[in-house]
């Protein structure tokens, strides 16, 4: 924790927690506003199905690969230089997306608007730990988690209303607005919460023994399973949202809302549950609890799909109940995380970004276009992906069943 904690942010802790959620919703945010607009784009730019997929890809890509420096600089540079210089190359970038004519145009700035919006995620989880002690920071990142799972679900509802009514280009436009605001209210509002005694140098040898140290930590790798996979259970239904609720479920357009209702319904009510039990249940005893709902609702999931056809009122609530179990225990895990090395707690989350976001590609340019038109392959692949961190956090229990006991 940052000495004087205390005086830097003097306002209700919930303010800050939501210009930390808010900037931290950033990057799944963009990933989502403009699929709705995939068929305009296309017609517009002359785009082949493959160009198009690229445009996803090379986002996806673009953040997986600079979240490995966000951390590292800000644990050098401080908390604030990054969020700043990242907001405004997202900016930048998002101003290039809504004036592109080409998809090759369209390809390059999606791929600089992901190398940039890493920087809100990475950062602000180690705020958090630079300024709570464990039990407040678990509240603060449960409050984090609600905007972190709420934004892909009302992302595609957002950039499908600006493309109906105006064009492509609004959703772009749209995101060049966020970036300005979140640019001002992080200059006037974040504090540096880093303190200068607890930089690390910014060399290439000290850079690559950091990285070796968390990459060699079982520890880490496994709690990174354990908090980036299981997400996906929940995110591979928000990618296969059109094809799993129009052409499986027969819904109309208009009715996707109540998925997205019931998903978002889900995020919040876990994560509120997880602040509360902040600090009077055990870390282990609450993750566990929430694998043990993510698991339970997998299973009836696909038993559900097993042993009747395909009904939107059978096949929307797993899907919030599997969230209200992610949300649960994804606040606790990520502070575990960034507890293993606190002298590394920016690069820690970057690796640990790093992680969920290579699995969010896998999924969105692999998995999801393979099972997204059969409501039984996607229970079965969202049981799947549950299981890896299921299995990475039971691994993790056995071996070292002295992390997470305590809320120290």
């Amino acid at each position: 924790m940052h000495p004087q904690a205390q005086q830097l942010w003097r306002a209700p802790r919930w303010a800050l927690a939501v210009l930390l959620a808010v900037l931290g919703m950033l990057g799944p945010f963009s990933i989502d506003t403009y699929l709705p607009a995939f068929a305009a784009i296309a017609q517009s730019t002359g785009a082949t199905p493959t160009q198009m997929q690229q445009t996803l890809s090379a986002y996806l890509f673009g953040f997986a690969f600079m979240n490995l420096f966000h951390g590292a600089l800000s644990d050098s540079f401080g908390r604030r230089p990054v969020v700043l210089w990242g907001l405004a190359l997202f900016t930048l970038a998002s101003v290039g997306c809504a004036l592109s004519q080409t998809a090759g145009q369209l390809i390059f700035f999606r791929a600089l608007q992901g190398l940039s919006t890493g920087a809100g995620i990475v950062v602000s989880r180690a705020v958090v730990r630079d300024m709570f002690p464990p039990a407040q920071a678990q509240q603060v990142m449960s409050q984090i988690t609600i905007f972190f799972g709420v934004a892909p679900a009302i992302a595609p509802m957002i950039g499908g209303v600006l493309s109906d009514v105006f064009n492509w280009h609004a959703v772009f436009w749209f995101l060049v607005a966020i970036g300005v605001l979140l640019w001002v209210a992080n200059w006037r509002l974040l504090p540096e919460t880093l303190h200068i005694s607890q930089r690390q140098p910014f060399e290439v040898r000290d850079l690559m023994r950091s990285y070796g140290l968390l990459l060699s930590d079982p520890r880490f790798l496994l709690l990174a399973l354990a908090s980036g996979v299981p997400f996906n259970g929940m995110f591979l239904y928000v990618l296969s949202a059109p094809a799993f609720l129009g052409d499986v479920m027969g819904l109309a357009p208009t009715q996707f809302f109540w998925f997205f209702l019931f998903s978002i319904s889900g995020i919040m009510g876990g994560s509120w549950l997880s602040g509360r039990m902040a600090g009077r249940v055990a870390p282990k005893r609450q993750i566990r609890h929430g694998f043990v709902i993510m698991l339970a609702v997998s299973l009836l999931n696909i038993a559900i799909n097993v042993l009747w056809p395909p009904s939107a009122w059978r096949s929307i609530w797993p899907v919030a109940a599997f969230a209200f179990g992610w949300a649960l225990m994804v606040p606790v895990v990520t502070l575990l995380v960034l507890d293993l090395h606190p002298a590394r707690r920016g690069m820690a989350s970057s690796l640990q970004a790093v992680v969920g976001s290579t699995a969010n590609g896998i999924v969105a340019g692999a998995v999801a276009p393979l099972v997204m038109h059969s409501a039984l392959s996607l229970a079965l692949a969202s049981f799947a992906l549950m299981s890896v961190g299921l299995l990475a956090w039971i691994w993790l229990h056995r071996r070292w069943p002295d992390i997470g006991r305590s809320n120290s």
